[in-house]
């Protein structure tokens, strides 16, 4: 394992949305970053250019489909090859269905894409990240690790027009008590968290709607949620300061899921 004076972290999905936001606190706070999406370099470039301009550290993408075996492969041993180790995962790529539909309509190939990529690909690629990361806790105790999965209040509320999507989001709060379970004893925290209506490319097409909604009260905060609220808890969450928290859930939601009479 090379030298670790320089943090290093994944972000998955990283280069537009949540994502971004985590890349660019990460960046903030020193940290060297990898990032990920499925549109080629190419079309990322002037982002490259950008996030490297603001940075101390080395920032490189990883074009892939995390939710494609092989690319999973590939990616993480492009990450390794470059950085030589990883302090940080953040698990934050993820896709809705292309059509809302009714839930007595949703197509096999629409579930099968959405939960492929959501959880069986997040699963997967936690996998091959958090043996690596056990290792490198093994021949140096000092290396310190973390885990930190981007859900969504849908694994909680219900959406009938998108329920491949809910329950992608309910599988991966289990993925996070589960490797929150089998890391605890080498010393690597698993968190999740779990934003409510942020403003991005994702609820563009929603807008109008979510702008109604928080008008009329769906929040106890009464604003859109932003990327770079959700960059300020990953960066509090790598810096240690939930140090005895590992396997819990931390909403980032404005008080939405509050009950309320």
């Amino acid at each position: 394992m090379a030298a670790t004076n320089t943090p290093t972290a994944f972000v998955t999905g990283g280069s537009r949305g949540i994502g971004l936001g985590v890349v660019q606190a990460l960046i903030d706070a020193g940290y060297a970053v990898a990032f990920n999406g499925v549109r080629p370099e190419a079309a990322v470039a002037e982002l490259l250019t950008e996030l490297r301009s603001s940075s101390r550290q080395d920032v490189i993408y990883v074009a892939g489909d995390i939710g494609d075996s092989a690319d999973r492969h590939r990616m993480v041993d492009e990450v390794y090859a470059r950085f030589g180790y990883l302090n940080v995962l953040i698990n934050n790529a993820g896709v809705a269905p292309r059509e809302r539909s009714d839930l007595l309509e949703v197509s096999e190939e629409s579930y099968e894409r959405v939960v492929g990529i959501n959880l069986q690909g997040t699963f997967f690629l936690t996998q091959a990240i958090a043996r690596r990361m056990v290792a490198d806790r093994q021949s140096d105790d000092t290396f310190t690790a973390y885990i930190i999965n981007v859900g969504s209040i849908s694994a909680t509320v219900a959406s009938i027009n998108r329920g491949q999507y809910c329950i992608s989001k309910a599988g991966l709060g289990m993925m996070t008590q589960l490797f929150a379970t089998r890391l605890a004893p080498e010393g690597i925290p698993v968190y999740e968290l779990r934003p409510g209506i942020i403003r991005t490319d994702m609820t563009s097409a929603v807008a109008e709607k979510y702008d109604k909604l928080i008008a009329e009260g769906l929040m106890l905060q009464p604003r859109w949620g932003y990327p770079e609220d959700v960059g300020r808890a990953v960066k509090a969450l790598v810096d240690g300061a939930f140090a005895y928290s590992t396997g819990q859930v931390i909403m980032i939601d404005g008080g939405l899921t509050v009950s309320r009479l």
